[in-house]
């Protein structure tokens, strides 16, 4: 179940990730949902570095890493899809 659940995060943190950015993303989904549970991992990672990753009620500052890291990871991987996709030639 804990597979399931990082797969929902991410995909809900990768489209919030692109609601924030400002632009058209051009990542696909599944890269978006990639990058979004990477960037929940991070962000748990970080608020653990920190140590506010257990706190009473609602953690929102491990939210708030996690939210960060994702808009960090799409901005980075649009920037790397576009310079991938844009050097291919069109014969």
């Amino acid at each position: 179940m804990g597979w399931l659940w990082a797969i929902i995060v991410g995909f809900v943190l990768g489209l919030l990730a692109k609601a924030i950015l400002p632009g058209k993303q051009h990542l696909p989904l599944w890269m978006t949902t990639v990058l979004g549970i990477i960037g929940g991992v991070a962000g748990n990672s970080l608020a653990a570095g920190f140590g506010i990753d257990e706190t009473p009620g609602i953690d929102w500052g491990r939210h708030a890493l996690q939210i960060v890291a994702a808009l960090v990871l799409v901005f980075l991987g649009d920037l790397a899809y576009k310079a991938v996709k844009g050097n291919r030639q069109r014969t």
